[in-house]
């Protein structure tokens, strides 16, 4: 009988296929690190070309998205496994309505949240101008920049869940900023449980009164919103319009919670301080985006930092979930059930 075919996706590090070496004498794997973006007609064609032959298949995240259209066009398709708790890409309905079952992970690392740390990294490499000194550095000069002190400032927190009340608290406790926060159902009495739940006073978290004052007020706006219809484009051409010139904003949640045409005709005024983004639409950024090809920081236009998606690419949790998902390979190959399903 012939070996079941498994497919690994989106693994830009290369470290998966360790995790899975001690099958390879019962299942055919192959490893495709370049994502191919089904949204566009011609690269969905391309990925079931690619799929069709695979029984199993391993998405990293949401980086390859798994609609009806695609699930109905994989045959073969036998098992989807998934990096993390939740993976808002895949249609579950469609795979349940194919008997194809879905199995996440868990493998979160305790203490502050990875993509807490990097949305701090990002707002203090903005902040100390630390992408353009490092370069400057290197290129053989010298001071050129001045830094942003952020104590007694405001951070502003788009959306008060978990992570948005991890990085208040960071605010607080070790900048002694002020901190503010907005979202469309957040009250204040909901905005004090997330401050005690940090282990905060009442009142360390304050909510903006409107939307507009919110964006206002801000030295420091960080987006925590999850994506939905609702959410997507929450930042746009009024928003930024009300932010002070000397403000930045920070992204690490997704893409398109901000209008892509508006921050970048914003940027290029140099209407606000700068921003630095970890999330993009689509992913990776093509080469020839003007996020990449933009000389930024350079005649009027505003600072911009940006990495590749990082937040949540941290070593031990990657490693965590790639083991997770090859010990439910080995259960799915011996007929043994599975765990953390998702469907």
């Amino acid at each position: 009988m012939a070996k079941p075919k498994f497919a690994i996706l989106d693994d830009y590090q290369g470290i998966a296929p360790a995790y899975f070496a001690h099958l390879e004498s019962r299942i055919d794997i192959s490893s495709f690190p370049e994502t191919l973006d089904p949204r566009d007609p011609r690269q969905h064609d391309a990925l079931i070309q690619r799929l069709l032959p695979f029984d199993v298949i391993l998405a990293m995240r949401e980086r390859t998205p798994f609609a009806a259209k695609t699930i109905s066009a994989l045959p073969n398709l036998k098992l989807l496994l998934t990096t993390g708790t939740r993976n808002l890409s895949l249609d579950l309905e469609a795979f349940a309505r194919a008997n194809i079952p879905v199995a996440g992970t868990e493998g979160r690392p305790p203490g502050v949240n990875s993509t807490v740390q990097h949305t701090w990294a990002l707002i203090l490499a903005l902040a100390r101008n630390v992408a353009r000194d490092d370069a400057a550095v290197k290129r053989g000069e010298w001071q050129g920049s001045l830094g942003l002190n952020l104590s007694a400032k405001t951070l502003g927190l788009l959306g008060l869940g978990k992570l948005g009340s991890q990085v208040g608290k960071i605010a607080v406790l070790a900048f002694g900023m002020k901190v503010s926060a907005w979202s469309t159902n957040l009250t204040q009495e909901k905005a004090d449980e997330q401050a005690q739940a940090q282990g905060l006073p009442a009142g360390s978290f304050v909510v903006a009164p409107s939307k507009e004052e919110f964006f206002a007020q801000a030295d420091v706006v960080s987006l925590h919103n999850v994506l939905s219809d609702r959410s997507r484009g929450i930042v746009g051409t009024a928003e930024l319009a009300k932010m002070r010139s000397t403000a930045f904003i920070v992204n690490t949640s997704r893409g398109p919670l901000i209008d892509e045409a508006a921050l970048l005709e914003a940027l290029n005024a140099g209407r606000i301080r700068g921003a630095a983004l970890d999330v993009f639409d689509p992913e990776p950024l093509p080469l020839d985006s003007p996020w990449r090809t933009t000389p930024w920081g350079q005649d009027g236009r505003s600072e911009v930092v940006l990495s590749p998606h990082m937040g949540y690419g941290e070593e031990e949790l990657l490693r965590g979930w790639y083991r997770e998902t090859a010990e439910n390979l080995e259960r799915w190959l011996k007929g043994e059930e599975l765990v953390r399903k998702m469907n």
